[in-house]
């Protein structure tokens, strides 16, 4: 499974490109909006600087022929420019339109395994279950990731990639992955709370200590 950041913070995008495990990256207009005075053409240009792989860009329109508008301006940015959209009906539109012009797409905010089969029979590259989001409403959000992932693995004809958004800590990366998703999109704080364990700790201040104490 590949691990993207879901991020739109250079200082980020950076720090984790430089371990040598990022894959792609994804944002949305919220995670733009927070990096205030960032023009979102220059954003994502600066982005494909630092990771050689996919970078979803979100459309705001909310009609598909606005959404395709917008989707072939992105493609323009750069050939690793994923156009994001929602999962409706407007979005399958915008889906279908953009794959035939041979631009990928990324549908987002996917609750249910219907909609990942309609998006992916529609053409998308990528859809996006929110398991994190799953989990507030009392369902197990692993369960949507479990159910395309079979979905998608009993159809030969379906290409689409599965990218488990929405992730809280790191335990859902793990999950995940078992679950079946292609792809985890994380905050960098869980990324960093993966490389984290107290005995990992313990561990280096007894072999320091040994160290120090070996004469």
């Amino acid at each position: 499974m590949q691990i993207y950041l879901d991020t739109a913070n250079i200082n980020e995008i950076r720090e984790a490109a430089s371990w040598g495990i990022l894959s792609g990256v994804t944002t949305n207009p919220t995670l733009v909006a927070r990096e205030k005075g960032a023009d979102f053409k220059s954003v994502i240009s600066e982005i494909a600087e630092l990771v050689d792989g996919p970078i979803s860009a979100e459309a705001v329109s909310l009609d598909g022929e606005g959404m395709v508008k917008e989707g072939l301006e992105f493609a323009t940015w750069h050939p690793n420019v994923i156009v994001k959209v929602p999962s409706t009906t407007e979005g399958l539109k915008a889906v279908y339109q953009l794959a035939r012009k041979g631009i990928r797409t990324n549908v987002t905010l996917i609750f249910n395994a219907s909609q990942a089969l309609l998006a992916a029979r529609a053409g998308a590259f990528i859809v996006s279950p929110f398991v994190g989001r799953v989990d507030d409403t009392g369902v197990d959000g692993m369960q949507l990731i479990r159910e395309i992932s079979q979905i998608y693995k009993s159809d030969p004809e379906i290409k689409t990639k599965i990218i488990s958004a929405s992730i809280r800590h790191p335990r859902h990366i793990i999950d995940s992955a078992l679950a079946g998703a292609d792809i985890a999109t994380c905050p960098f704080k869980v990324l960093q709370m993966s490389m984290r364990h107290p005995l990992t700790d313990r561990g280096i201040e007894q072999f320091l200590a040994d160290w120090k104490a070996r004469s």
